[in-house]
């Protein structure tokens, strides 16, 4: 039976009344709903395991010990005491307004590269076609179109130009905006999506109920907006429900949590021994378009990479393969050297064209790209 307890009360009400400045410092700073949710969970455990201690009561030692028995203790990723790490950051610097010294005694989760889950194209279709409507569609648009899960399902009705075979990314990762391609076999499926989603937005400009939320104070401008057709949720969910930011009722889209539940159901369906999840889509996406001879700058530009390191990361070029196309590997290396195949090479590529520091195993020399003659 819990006794009463004063300090641990009076604790718990001061840690809700800084999350509360926290939460409208991560809005008046238009974070991400889901970021905030992260941050503010965070910012609870670090709490919580300093006994409910203000954070004005700590600094740089608590930081650390909190970071160190995450790697130790709870043994997390890298990248999740990366995340940690900024969430009580920003508590400190933005929230509390307090500059840490540098955090150099944190224990730091090894960092481990591990490839990402690639599907055989084989396996995509087996997949898809054992997905239901409308997740078969999502699942073509993040194989398709190389989306993130968030990506497709907060595609509007104006951000899909089907003629030109083009979506539009709003607001994606990092708050940027990208365009990238349709492939023919979603066109048809997403025009009847569309009319499906734009029949919905009917019924409720009729009924006067729900209507979808607008980014920014879009809603203040144009009150009836929320019923115009551009504006609505090409997946868009079938109950209406709260938002959690305004309160208003509103006709949000199809949760995440419903398709990748969906996408592991079709894959154990199907019976692929890999962890399949929606993003695996996406890793097939860049890789297969990697080996049709698709250009990396390419593949970074649909993906939304700041770095090609990321699309490296991605499509799984750490290191190098025979059947990766000649420019992406030629992009690789800076060694000057020519090799004896240049003079036989279009003009463009000659110009990129290296004696490459690819050195087979077992051998003492270097070989060029297009196997041609040994390099001494």
């Amino acid at each position: 039976m819990l006794q009463y307890c004063p300090d641990f009360i009076s604790g718990s009400i001061v840690a809700e009344k800084l999350l509360d400045r926290m939460r409208r410092v991560l809005r008046v700073g238009h974070y991400s709903y889901r970021t905030e949710q992260v941050y503010l969970e965070w910012v609870r455990r670090f709490i919580r395991f300093h006994r409910l201690r203000h954070p004005e009561t700590m600094g740089k030692r608590e930081v650390e010990a909190f970071l160190t028995h995450l790697a130790v203790d709870r043994r997390v990723s890298p990248s999740t005491q990366n995340q940690a790490l900024n969430a009580v950051l920003f508590l400190f610097r933005r929230v509390l307004e307090v500059e840490l010294p540098w955090l150099d005694d944190v224990v730091r989760a090894k960092e481990r590269r591990r490839l990402p889950v690639v599907l055989s194209q084989s396996e995509v279709r087996h997949l898809l076609g054992n997905l239901p409507p409308p997740h078969d569609l999502i699942g073509g648009l993040l194989y398709g179109s190389g989306l993130r899960i968030s990506e497709a399902l907060r595609l509007r009705v104006k951000d899909a130009d089907i003629a030109r075979r083009e979506l539009i990314v709003r607001d994606g990762k990092g708050g940027k905006d990208r365009a990238t391609v349709l492939a023919d076999a979603s066109c048809r499926g997403l025009e009847l999506q569309i009319e499906r989603a734009l029949a919905i937005g009917e019924t409720d400009r009729r009924q006067q109920r729900g209507g979808v939320l607008l980014p920014n104070a879009l809603a203040k401008k144009y009150p009836n907006a929320r019923f115009e057709p551009a504006w609505q949720w090409v997946f868009p969910a079938a109950r209406l429900s709260r938002d959690p930011r305004t309160g208003l009722i509103r006709r949000h889209h199809i949760l995440d949590q419903s398709v990748q539940r969906a996408v592991r159901e079709a894959a154990r369906r199907v019976g692929i021994r890999k962890p399949v999840s929606c993003h695996a889509l996406r890793h097939s996406f860049a890789t297969h378009l990697l080996e049709s001879g698709a250009d990396i700058r390419t593949i970074q530009k649909l993906l939304g990479h700041a770095d090609v390191r990321t699309t490296m990361i991605y499509t799984k070029t750490n290191g190098l393969t025979a059947d990766q196309p000649l420019s992406l590997r030629l992009s690789l290396f800076s060694d000057r050297r020519r090799c004896t195949c240049v003079p036989e090479l279009p003009q463009v590529t000659r110009r990129r064209h290296r004696a490459l520091t690819v050195k087979p195993k077992g051998s003492y020399g270097r070989v060029c790209p297009q196997r041609c003659t040994p390099l001494t």
